[in-house]
């Protein structure tokens, strides 16, 4: 996951080279392999090098092949081989390469053409404007600062904020939804009033005289099911036909690690890495605990290891603390996140993959496409009479997961889409003016009273992808947040995959992952494969709050600008939390103080100087360009 920067200057000013060059510089942490600059007048783009594909070896960004359009990219293209038929050119290399043939061919419709992760910006020298796009699901990240006379972008929010004439003004709604839910529900916002967000399948274009955001792809409303009468192998070889395409793609790297717990998911990612990945390039990783919590995960990674001959490390997290040591030096989130109690277990786990090489693989989202409730899908056909194929399901269903179909169907589909999000807690810690100010009890409220976006068989899945909240837990892996120079990879997030699994029908198939446990008979132990699905057996920052094992939590000194949002005082003592969302809800306000605290620390380097590295990365080597 390269770092990119761009600045263009919409009054014609010339572009601060020493300026892009600090900012590109900057970024080597994420990108060690190159730092390289170009500018021309008014626009100038960075690019700090992390090479995590074979084709990758060559890259040299910014690119460009005429001299007038110009790429800077974050990037791994998926489907090569098809984009490549698509723009009958043959003999090209790396993914930024087909980034820029694409635009060439398409234009802004490019996007429309490619399958991965993304995060790019292409300067059209010969219209005069930039033209920058995020891919389909927001994986990789992308922030920008606008103002009458400048445009600044990068993949790294704190490489904008270096940037003198961005200003550090922190944006007050986007505090008050993480402090209410633990997260800023605006996708296309920061926790800084002058820095925005690029929405996942969001794309942006800007010169002088316009600029215009808009969303290139969403997840179809009104899909019509297929494969409603193939034979259930038909299902299953098309669907791991899809994932091994899927699983393919992200393997072009040497060396390739995997984030694999006991349950579903990762493993059956790891076992499609394993027939197809050379003996030796692939390790597993997995997180267990031995005394905190009652905890299988590792005898469940270890059977699959074992099953599919890889070898795994495990990091047995007891005894890392609560909150990291120096976790304000270390802090790296660009925004507020209750993560942050955990950070010593995500930073020890992601340095461990990142010692065995540049890329891992994860199994995220099986939840989302493969664990919908039954009940949709026969109410759908309930409505539409589809009485034969009703009974099917429903009899598929009682064969699958043996136990009749859900109390909803069986009287007569009450409340079909009832589904509400779960309530959360209310603080009581809140600053009156600031509560007052921006009705947080409404904003409250409202969210919690709101009703899932219909959709008529998938409305889980349609709720989760439509969420502000998904590209957010995907930029948590990426290195500007954990410090490593190493890239996550979900090939279950797919789009591919994911669009194949909308077309099926959802029962049996995507209720408990039924289309996991037929489809790797033979591949997975049939210990995983019956495993009931199961959450972690224990909450480890709560047991580790009652064993007073918490740190700082109850002691922590606010810094000032908590007071604006806070009243430090009326914080409940956390190791007196009842449950694990008081809990988490509580730790909050800690969580923010500790984030304020890192960005004074950022901010005691002049801005617009670089800032030190991580301490892994302080002997990286530069490659200096252009």
């Amino acid at each position: 996951m390269s770092g990119i920067v761009g600045i263009v200057n919409l009054d014609g000013a010339p572009v601060d080279r020493k300026l892009l060059r600090r900012m590109t510089d900057f970024m080597a942490y994420r990108g060690p392999d190159a730092q390289e600059i170009w500018s021309d007048g008014p626009v100038g783009f960075g690019h700090a090098m992390l090479r995590t594909t074979w084709e990758a070896e060559t890259e040299r960004q910014p690119l460009s092949f005429d001299g007038d359009v110009w790429l800077t990219a974050d990037a791994r293209i998926d489907a090569r081989a098809d984009l490549i038929a698509k723009l009958e050119a043959k003999g090209l290399g790396d993914d930024a390469g087909l980034i820029l043939h694409a635009y060439h061919a398409w234009g802004d419709d490019c996007v429309n053409h490619l399958i991965g992760d993304f995060a790019f910006a292409i300067w059209d020298g010969r219209e005069r404007r930039v033209f920058c796009a995020r891919d389909h699901f927001g994986v990789k990240p992308f922030y920008y600062a606008q103002r009458r006379h400048f445009f600044v972008f990068s993949n790294t929010l704190t490489c904008v904020r270096l940037h003198p004439s961005v200003p550090d003004d922190l944006n007050d709604l986007a505090i008050a939804d993480f402090l209410l839910f633990g997260v800023n529900r605006d996708a296309s916002t920061t926790a800084f009033e002058g820095i925005a967000r690029l929405p996942a399948a969001g794309a942006l274009t800007l010169s002088a005289t316009e600029a215009r955001r808009s969303r290139y792809w969403a997840l179809p409303a009104d899909f019509h099911l297929h494969y409603t009468h193939r034979q259930a192998s038909d299902v299953v070889e098309g669907f791991k036909q899809v994932l091994s395409e899927a699983v393919k793609d992200r393997l072009r790297a040497d060396r390739v690690a995997i984030s694999m717990s006991g349950g579903l998911d990762s493993t059956t990612v790891a076992a499609s890495a394993r027939g197809l990945a050379p003996g030796g390039a692939l390790r597993a990783y997995t997180v267990s605990y031995a005394r905190l919590i009652p905890d299988r995960e590792r005898h469940y990674a270890d059977l699959a290891a074992q099953t599919l001959a890889i070898p795994i490390d495990h990091l047995v997290a007891d005894d890392l603390p609560l909150f990291e040591k120096e976790a304000v030096r270390k802090n790296l989130w660009p925004q507020p996140t209750d993560v942050a109690p955990m950070s010593a277990v995500s930073r020890e786990f992601h340095g461990r993959m990142a010692a065995h090489g540049r890329v891992f693989l994860t199994g995220r989202d099986g939840d989302t496409f493969m664990a919908e409730s039954p009940k949709h899908y026969h109410g759908f056909l309930l409505r539409r009479r589809r009485l034969g194929t009703l009974a099917g399901a429903a009899s598929w269903y009682v064969r699958s997961q043996h136990r009749l179909p859900p109390v909803g169907l069986r009287t007569t589909l009450k409340r079909l889409f009832g589904t509400y999000p779960a309530r959360s807690l209310y603080p009581s810690w809140l600053d009156p003016s600031f509560e007052a100010r921006l009705r947080l009890w409404n904003r409250w409220t409202e969210v919690n009273s709101e009703a899932p976006r219909p959709h008529p068989t998938r409305p889980g899945a349609f709720k989760v992808v439509s969420s502000p909240n998904w590209a957010y837990l995907f930029e948590g892996y990426d290195p500007g947040v954990t410090g490593f120079p190493v890239e996550a990879r979900h090939p279950i997030a797919d789009i591919r995959v994911v669009e194949y699994l909308l077309r099926v029908p959802p029962v049996p198939w995507c209720v408990n992952k039924e289309i996991l446990r037929v489809g790797m008979r033979g591949d997975l132990p049939l210990e995983i494969l019956n495993r009931p699905k199961s959450a972690l057996a224990g909450d480890p920052a709560l047991v580790k709050v009652r064993n007073r094992a918490a740190g700082p939590t109850d002691s922590f000194q606010p810094r000032p600008e908590l007071s604006r949002y806070v009243r430090r005082a009326a914080i409940p003592r956390i190791g007196g939390s009842a449950g694990s969302d008081e809990l988490w809800m509580n730790l909050r306000p800690l969580c923010l103080n500790l984030w304020l605290e890192a960005q004074r620390v950022a901010a005691c380097s002049p801005r617009g100087a670089t800032q030190s590295q991580p301490e892994h990365l302080s002997h990286a080597h530069d490659r200096r360009g252009i």
